[in-house]
């Protein structure tokens, strides 16, 4: 039952949802922009960048180069529309898994570090590290804009 005054049919000053809370317009601008990065990145991956995107697997790393580039380009788009497309409890599962992809990731802009693989422009040991807390930042970003975050510290309270 709705009650007037009140779009979500909620009290005046009730606690948004989650989900709800994650459609503010802060929220609503990282997740499209996010979502957006990581379809650029995943086209990019499949046309124009796959070999310099082949370069930076490791050589530790057990599949062919161009299989994981492709997969992860693939992975990238879909992740990437489901940051656009997906509402309510979808956009949280969401933001959980885009965060996980990110951490997955990772050991690959460590080795490229490590290996000092040059590529899009980090030549430099310097660049390289510089990189790193990014990955971090890309993490916290797509919990924070689908709301993921929040709804996972709202339920710890209830706990």
């Amino acid at each position: 039952m709705r009650r007037r005054g009140s779009a979500t049919g909620r009290a005046t000053g009730a606690t948004p949802s989650p989900a709800e809370a994650a459609s503010s317009p802060a929220r609503t601008i990282g997740r499209i922009a996010l979502g957006a990065i990581l379809i650029f990145a995943g086209i990019s991956h499949l046309t124009f960048a796959r070999e310099e995107f082949q370069a930076q697997v490791p050589g530790w790393f057990p599949l062919d180069e161009d299989l994981v580039v492709v997969g992860s380009g693939l992975v990238e788009i879909t992740l990437g529309g489901s940051l656009l497309l997906a509402r309510g409890r979808r956009r949280i599962q969401v933001g959980w898994i885009v965060a996980a992809f990110f951490v997955i990731i990772f050991p690959g802009n460590i080795a490229q570090y490590l290996e000092r693989t040059d590529g899009f422009g980090l030549d430099t040991d310097a660049k390289r590290l510089a990189r790193l807390p990014g990955q971090v930042g890309l993490v916290l970003l797509a919990l924070w804009s689908t709301g993921a975050w929040r709804a996972w510290r709202e339920g710890r309270r209830r706990d």
